[in-house]
């Protein structure tokens, strides 16, 4: 090697050092990925805009309350845009940054961190040290025994936290405690609360990771949406070594150590040193490749950049896509056709969302004709019933009327005076429309004319209003009683 090409390594050796010693770790840029997420969901049940939440979704009440705007059931046509946007982000995230959402945003992994890293290695130093996740603690010291029922004690508070504020989602926090006040008025929310937590508690606990590899629908779904671009914890076995042979989940391991590697292939960079290995929450190897099991934690990707930086070499494990490191075939292409078509769907649905959102009636009104046809009075004067279901779904009391459009022979007989609907509640009205004018002349049959209703807050006329269309049925004209 000449003078030259043994400084250009060593510059490449000096800029390696210079981003090792500014380089935060994928671990702890998780773990901040999760504190804000836990002040995320702890803090916003508890968000009300006007007297809305920001996200609420109430059997109690039978309402969605979505950015500080309450709708009602009649309302929740709103509930297919927000799965469309669920699902849809879900493809979209994991067309581009593949089981990104298990290891960075999942509560199952944030729950199994603060459980085992934080409680049990942390805390209590019942595991020695964070790197090593395949060994679990020798239960066989009583000392240990006792950190480990201290841990489960820990947990259960905490699970309880989470199942209750789960449920906050569901209850509004301010009738969750006064319903938990009276516990034997509401056993089945006491139930929940308990069962949820129970769960979680055997989840974390005693379940752990297995519940990512065979209980999770999303990691079988998942290689669906992948493709050569997507981004994941790749090893190179191009420069670290091929250390499995075979194909698929029959590939078997060819070498225990690095001496048996370099013996096959003397370029082979790959330690053998197991550290992305002990490492792995979910106990794969990530030079066997792709692996359903992968979670994208990127904590192998960790453990090799400590192990290859000391040696002044980048990392064997990136964050990356095959096509890049796998195969070498050039740069990850991130707006892809697949991607751009996702994210120009979730525009789509965004902005629906968000202009059926805006067109929130603050009062509903739905007619129903009564079973009786018509009424015939003498002077020839025909009645309708009707029932009128007034909903007041604003967070104030209003005063409501209604008219009748674009027909001056038909007039409301009953009721006369407007009425009061208080916030969020409903009314229903028996309303008599009347005529006592011949408004056809047919000897054959009844006959159906169109009406428009004008209902109205009369307090707020500009702003809460609803036009519907009923029928009145006119008898045929031997029926009339002149």
């Amino acid at each position: 090697m000449n003078e030259a090409s043994m400084g250009k390594e060593q510059v490449k050796k000096n800029q390696l050092k210079e981003y090792l010693q500014g380089w935060v770790s994928y671990r702890i840029k998780r773990y901040w990925v999760y504190v804000i997420a836990t002040i995320v969901a702890l803090v916003m049940p508890w968000i009300t805009i006007n007297g809305n939440h920001l996200f609420l979704l109430s059997f109690d009440q039978k309402k969605l309350h979505l950015a500080g705007i309450a709708f009602d059931m009649q309302e929740l046509y709103l509930m297919p845009f927000l799965l469309m946007l669920l699902f849809l982000g879900i493809f979209s995230v994991t067309a581009v940054g593949g089981r990104v959402w298990c290891g960075w945003a999942c509560p199952q992994t944030i729950f199994r961190v603060i459980y085992r890293d934080m409680i049990e290695t942390k805390l209590l130093g019942l595991r020695k040290r964070i790197k090593n996740k395949q060994k679990d603690p020798d239960m066989s010291k009583v000392e240990n025994r006792i950190k480990y029922v201290i841990a489960v004690l820990l947990w259960s508070i905490l699970a309880f936290i989470a199942s209750a504020n789960f449920l906050w989602f569901f209850v509004p926090p301010e009738d969750f405690f006064r319903y938990l006040a009276n516990p034997m008025e509401h056993l089945t929310l006491v139930g929940i609360l308990v069962g949820l937590a129970l769960f979680i508690i055997f989840d974390v606990v005693f379940i752990k990771e297995n519940f990512c590899i065979y209980i999770c629908p999303y990691s079988r779904i998942q290689s669906v949406l992948y493709d050569d671009d997507t981004i994941m914890a790749v090893y190179d076995p191009i420069r670290g070594g091929d250390i499995y042979e075979g194909h698929g989940y029959d590939r078997e391991k060819k070498f225990s150590k690095q001496k048996e590697l370099l013996e096959v292939n003397e370029n082979a960079e790959c330690t053998t040193c197991e550290s992305c290995v002990t490492v792995c929450p979910t106990h794969i190897d990530i030079r066997k490749g792709l692996q359903l099991e992968c979670i994208n934690c990127l904590e192998c990707v960790d453990a090799c950049t400590t192990v290859m930086g000391a040696l002044g070499k980048p990392s064997l494990v990136q964050w990356s896509s095959e096509k890049e490191t796998l195969r070498h075939e050039g740069k990850t292409n991130y707006f892809r056709g697949k991607v751009l078509a996702y994210f120009a769907i979730l525009t789509i649905v965004v902005m629906a969302l968000f202009v059926m959102g805006s067109k929130k009636e603050h009062m509903l009104l739905d007619i129903n004709k009564s079973p009786r046809l018509y009424k015939v009075l003498s002077k020839g004067v025909v009645q309708n019933d009707y029932i009128f279901m007034f909903s007041n779904t604003d967070s104030k009391e209003h005063t409501y009327f209604f008219e009748i459009l674009d027909n001056d022979k038909i007039i409301i007989k009953r009721p006369t005076k407007p009425f009061k609907i208080g916030a969020g509640m409903k009314k229903k009205k028996v309303v008599i429309l009347e005529t006592r004018e011949t408004l056809v002349k047919d000897t054959r049959k009844d006959v159906p004319i169109p009406v428009k209703i004008r209902a109205y807050a009369v307090d707020e006329e500009e702003k809460i209003v609803v036009e519907r269309q009923v029928v009145f049925i006119y008898p045929r004209a031997d029926l009339i009683k002149r």
